[in-house]
């Protein structure tokens, strides 16, 4: 990737008083943290002018995969010094001193450690310079200002026009934000005259603070005009590993001290970029998931899958999360390594989850992974309670729907893309022709949460993750074994959801009706359903189904998401409703069966 660096500020053999360093800077963590060795850098390159002191070599060193730099200097003498400053607001203020070294008795030079150059966690960016102590203090430029995405900052807007917000007016004047279709922002301005001026903030954390995106692409009115425009600024940043960047469009009138801005915006080049990019906002890169949730991490791994997602976001939490994790750190359970813990259910859905990644990258560890945790589910596969069923959890209290559309989704995978498999197809079918005749589904067509202790329908909860995963299992079961009877079951379970499952068509869990509200838990399970639903949909071909999959999107992306992309719970947008994360996946998930 093609990265553009500015050189923003040259400092000579001083530093002028109205800059003063920030407080100490504490660690910051991406894919490795502060004060990495540069030996272990995966790359090397040099992206500012040396800066000389009294014959001495300062020098900045980057390293783009790993996000990080580090400085250096040569040709000096004992008890010379190198370090990085940091800043998180375009060089107002900064962290100083940070890896701070001097150059040992009998040698020539020393360098710093490695410092992280973005701060994912926090959403922000951060510009880096290199400094050193050589009879005389200097340092080189900031580097890192610009962003690039699909094109860098200061880009000629692209093809495409979308207005994601309402103009703001000042003094006669319409001041306007927009996106082109590479979903690169720019503002404008109409109705102005000479002096005005338009320019565009940018901001990491969804609008909270800008320090080092303020004024970007500041222009003009010309003398004689009446409109002006910025040019085009990024909203992600790939190489920093930022997502979820917003905007806003801000004016002034020229004879007048005050300006006025319209709301922030994030772009959607699509419905499911959009909501994609709005879901990896609250990833954390450095933890490698979704804090904090475990088994809800792995159903949004599966949607980001579903969506294209990065490979690098998809294969980091793999590498970071299959170690093992004590009780409180992953979840209120152990986490035993390879996913798995005391929640059979939990592992299950990270086995689902290491499918869909490798069904999107073909990289073999993923379904490797993926018949390793299915192979610890299978344990729980006991036909001395109800004939069979897998076990909820490892004391083996429970048998529900959960465990068993999960089970039959997995195995029916692992068989349809395991060559020559022989074993987890059997499994398989023996796992279908159980759900089937369990109890679980009811007189209505619907699966309740689960059996008693007699092996009977306990009447308990429809959820409607429990009716996608009996679509969604059956129907990969259909795929594996061409039985036409599978592909009917499918079908009548997606029938009775639409008839007794929604509210004017529009798909609603039994807890956001009325003034209750879900659980976290609860918060992604239509988009559960709405992925098997999806799938189903495309196999079948029904217009029917495609139908009712894009009422859902439609619904949502109308009336429960607002000017950053965020998708809360109820899809109509009725109140009380709540959005984060869980509800983000679950609403791209729904995007995406309709696509």
């Amino acid at each position: 990737m093609r990265t553009l660096l500015v050189l923003l500020l040259v400092l000579g053999s001083f530093t002028p008083m109205s800059l003063r360093p920030a407080e100490a800077a504490t660690a910051v963590c991406v894919t490795s943290c502060d004060t990495l060795d540069p030996a272990r850098a995966a790359r090397e390159s040099f992206p500012l002018p040396d800066k000389v002191i009294n014959g001495r070599v300062v020098r900045l060193h980057a390293s783009d995969p790993d996000g990080m730099a580090w400085a250096s200097i040569d040709n000096g003498v004992a008890g010379d010094a190198v370090w990085l400053d940091r800043s998180w607001d375009g060089g107002a203020t900064w962290e100083g001193l940070l890896g701070k070294a001097s150059i040992p008795s009998a040698w020539t030079g020393t360098r710093t450690l490695m410092y992280n150059l973005t701060d994912p966690a926090h959403h922000r960016r951060g510009l880096v310079r290199a400094c050193g102590d050589a009879q005389g203090v200097a340092c080189t430029a900031w580097i890192y200002p610009d962003v690039c995405d699909a094109a860098c900052d200061r880009t000629a807007p692209g093809a495409g026009d979308s207005q994601p917000v309402a103009p703001t007016t000042l003094f006669g004047r319409t001041i306007r934000l927009h996106f082109d279709g590479r979903g690169l922002a720019w503002a404008g301005i109409e109705a102005g005259g000479a002096g005005d001026e338009i320019w565009l903030d940018r901001s990491w954390d969804a609008g909270a603070s800008w320090p080092d995106g303020s004024s970007l692409g500041r222009t003009s009115v010309a003398a004689g005009a009446t409109t002006t425009h910025t040019t085009a600024f990024a909203t992600r940043d790939p190489r920093g590993r930022l997502s979820g960047g917003a905007v806003r469009a801000c004016g002034r009138e020229a004879a007048h001290t005050q300006g006025s801005c319209t709301a922030w915006a994030r772009p959607a080049t699509t419905r499911a970029a959009g909501a994609l990019d709005a879901l990896m906002w609250s990833y954390d890169p450095y933890t490698a998931w979704w804090p904090s949730s475990w088994w809800n991490s792995a159903v949004a791994v599966t949607a980001a899958a579903d969506a294209g997602g990065t490979d690098a976001a998809l294969a980091r939490t793999f590498d970071v999360n299959r170690a093992a994790f004590p009780a409180g750190a992953r979840s209120s359970d152990a986490i035993e390594g390879h996913f798995v813990s005391r929640a059979i259910d939990d592992s299950a859905w990270w086995g689902l989850a290491w499918v869909a990644v490798y069904d999107r990258t073909h990289d073999p560890r993923y379904l490797t992974e993926a018949t390793t945790i299915a192979n610890y589910v299978h344990g729980f596969w006991d036909t001395g309670s109800c004939g069979g069923g897998v076990w909820w959890n490892r004391e083996r209290t429970y048998k529900n729907a959960v465990t068993a559309g999960l089970y039959l989704r997995l195995t029916a995978s692992l068989h349809n893309r395991v060559a020559g498999d022989t074993v987890w197809g059997q499994r398989a079918r023996t796992a279908g022709d159980w759900f089937l005749n369990s109890g679980l589904i009811n007189s209505s067509g619907l699966v309740n949460d689960g059996l008693t202790s007699s092996c009977a329908n306990n009447g308990q909860t429809v959820w409607t993750y429990n009716q996608g995963l009996g679509i969604g299992g059956l129907l990969e079961l259909w795929r594996a074994t061409g039985v036409q009877s599978y592909l009917d079951a499918a079908r009548r379970l997606a029938d009775a959801a639409m008839a007794r499952l929604t509210s004017g068509g529009v798909l609603v869990e039994s807890c956001d009706t009325g003034t209750g509200s879900c659980d976290d838990n609860q918060k992604q399970f239509k988009g559960i359903f709405m992925r098997y639903f999806g799938d189903l949909a495309t196999a079948t071909g029904s217009a029917t189904y495609r139908a009712f999959a894009q009422k859902q999107a439609d619904a949502l992306w109308a009336g429960d998401r607002d000017a950053l992309n965020r998708i809360g719970q109820r899809w109509t947008g009725t109140t009380p409703n709540v959005t984060d994360w869980r509800t983000q996946a679950s609403g791209l998930e729904a995007v995406l069966a309709a696509g």
